[in-house]
């Protein structure tokens, strides 16, 4: 889920900026730290959303920077467990596949990318034995995350689509118009038992 977060901290500004206007230092300052920054409270860093509050800068002896202590908004990326995203398949592997989520990646095992027995080809696809469906690079799918893990440098999420309403967007579309189809005909199936019955009468 997308967050929009209040920090206040001490920017430390490189000296290769001390020409520009504070507030420019310190915004460009912190669009080159807190790129793609990630923290298991705040979450994976999007973008410096707007610097509030530049006070006057110390320095310290022996460093040529300057610190500003400063208050600004970041957009971050946090996941949270059932959450349901959107993202784009990045690789496929015998074992499952990648899905880019923007900010991070995300992985889906081979059992969990559709409700069907799934097999991998060495051309790069998954696809159901009964259903027909496939899966490749470049497919736009809704997944759901079930699992997070912050062991390591980036956190590991994983997901699933075997749930109703997940899984490849042309897949989903086939479903709802399948599910439309089926309410017309039990619509027509209850309003002709209703003139029946009125006809009894």
């Amino acid at each position: 889920m997308f967050y929009e977060v209040l920090v206040t901290d001490h920017v430390r500004v490189e000296p290769n900026k001390f020409g520009m206007d504070t507030d420019e230092a310190v915004r460009a300052q912190l669009e080159e730290s807190y790129s793609g920054f990630q923290d298991r409270d705040i979450g994976t860093v999007v973008a410096v959303l707007e610097v509030i509050e530049v006070k006057e800068g110390i320095i310290i002896p022996g460093d040529g920077a300057a610190y500003y202590e400063s208050t600004f908004k970041l957009i971050v990326f946090k996941p949270e467990l059932q959450e349901v995203v959107y993202g784009v398949i990045e690789e496929i592997t015998n074992f499952g596949a990648f899905i880019n989520m923007g900010p991070i990646m995300g992985m889906i095992h081979i059992s969990q990318t559709m409700d069907d027995f799934v097999s991998f080809s060495d051309t790069g696809i998954l696809s159901g034995k009964d259903g027909k469906k496939t899966l490749v690079a470049g497919d736009k799918c809704m997944a759901r995350i079930v699992a997070i893990s912050y062991k390591g440098e980036e956190p590991k999420i994983g997901l699933t689509m075997r749930q109703h309403g997940l899984g490849k967007l042309d897949w989903i579309k086939v479903d709802r118009e399948v599910a439309k189809k089926r309410a017309k005909v039990d619509i027509a199936k209850e309003t002709k038992a209703t003139k029946t019955k009125g006809k009894k009468k």
